[in-house]
């Protein structure tokens, strides 16, 4: 059994019903998952593992509930050297460069902080999908069995 905290940046509830949802999905599966917020450097500091969900506001930025957290980490620099992360991201296709940009650039800050991927990013793209559990279920299950 692992411990998951779940990091969610969401601007309109999508982002944070998958978090609410994949929480619930790992615990069945015999984790301890739990969606943290709001979350604190210390909160990324002491978590064992770490899910991150979010979703990408304007031109490909991250969404205010999870910018601070981000921006401290980016300031701060805890290295996670040990922990395994993992990123769903939610994004437009139609936005073109900026598609998931704010889990590019979740993943981008990861790598710098030394952390063990879980698996790879999950790019979620809302053109394609109108609902995200349908691809996270099953990326879900193999993060289940990759913790």
């Amino acid at each position: 059994m692992a411990k998951v905290s779940i990091f969610v940046g969401s601007m309109y509830g999508n982002a944070e019903n998958l978090a609410n949802d994949s929480a619930e999905f790992l615990n069945k599966s015999g984790h301890e998952a739990s969606v943290i917020e709001p979350a604190s450097i210390v909160d990324v500091t002491q978590a064992e593992n770490i899910l991150f969900i979010s979703s990408t506001t304007g031109s490909g930025d991250i969404p205010d509930n999870l910018l601070p957290l981000f921006l401290q980490m980016q300031s701060e620099f805890p290295m996670l050297t040990g922990k395994k992360v993992a990123i769903i991201a939610l994004g437009d296709s139609s936005y073109g460069d900026t598609y998931c940009g704010a889990g590019k650039q979740i993943d981008a800050l990861i790598e710098e902080l030394n952390a063990t991927r879980a698996q790879p990013r999950l790019d979620i793209d809302a053109c394609e999908y109108f609902e995200p559990w349908e691809p996270a279920e099953p990326w879900l299950q193999a993060l289940a069995k990759n913790l």
